[in-house]
């Protein structure tokens, strides 16, 4: 037993991956394309116990209607829409054609395109628009993995859109371990050290930080 949470080494990470990764097909296809066609922007891309972690949180959320904010080239849109009923949606919001054409091509692949709503404008608009639409307090769950100075932002936005219960994941909360170093102050480190202490002290939400992939904080609207 430890009171700790154990170091991945790189033989135990293996292991993990070994005896738990259930990874589908078409999912470790695009992982491969995605690192061949945009090598320099693989790190963005989440992990695929990550994505197999949000595809069991769909599951035992019944979740029908969700936001995917940073579709990058559609592997966690893909991984949530893999999970959700034949009815459910995925709200996707990115500003690149290029890497959201990616997506695309995997999403047609995969059966779930007409699941999968695509907006090609900043999030903060798109979300604007969900709330104008009366769509608050209406969706199931949300993923945020975007440009880290708004991460604040899209967070509020997200809360008023989901539903009592619902629940927002947040990537790259550890950042590298720069989030805890305090020599480190560049604007995207600032945001999300301001972002996990502001949450950790927001009593809407019941909350836990995983040390999966790079930190995903995990916030459920409360019920009352």
């Amino acid at each position: 037993m430890s009171d700790t949470t154990l170091n991945l080494t790189p033989p135990l990470y293996t292991w993990l991956k070994t005896h738990s990764l259930r990874e589908p097909e078409l999912l470790k296809q695009l992982r491969y394309e995605t690192h061949s066609r945009f090598s320099d922007f693989f790190p963005m891309q989440i992990s695929a116990e990550q994505g197999q972690f949000m595809r069991l949180l769909i599951e035992l959320l019944d979740a029908k209607k969700t936001l995917d904010i940073g579709t990058f080239t559609g592997y966690s849109a893909l991984s949530v829409a893999l999970s959700l009923p034949k009815d459910g949606t995925v709200i996707a919001c990115d500003l690149s054609e290029e890497w959201t054409d990616l997506a695309r091509q995997f999403w047609k692949k995969a059966g779930v395109e007409d699941k999968i709503h695509l907006h090609l404008a900043p999030a903060s608009d798109t979300l604007d628009k969900l709330l104008q639409a009366g769509q608050a307090n209406t969706f199931d769950f949300a993923f945020i993995d975007a440009d880290k100075e708004n991460y604040s932002l899209y967070y509020e936005k997200s809360l008023s859109l989901l539903r009592k219960g619902g629940l927002i994941a947040i990537d790259n909360v550890l950042w590298g371990g720069r989030v805890a170093d305090p020599a480190v102050s560049d604007r995207d480190t600032v945001a999300i050290r301001k972002l996990d202490m502001a949450i950790h002290n927001d009593d809407r939400v019941t909350i836990s930080l995983l040390p999966i992939g790079d930190g995903l904080m995990l916030a459920r609207k409360r019920d009352e």
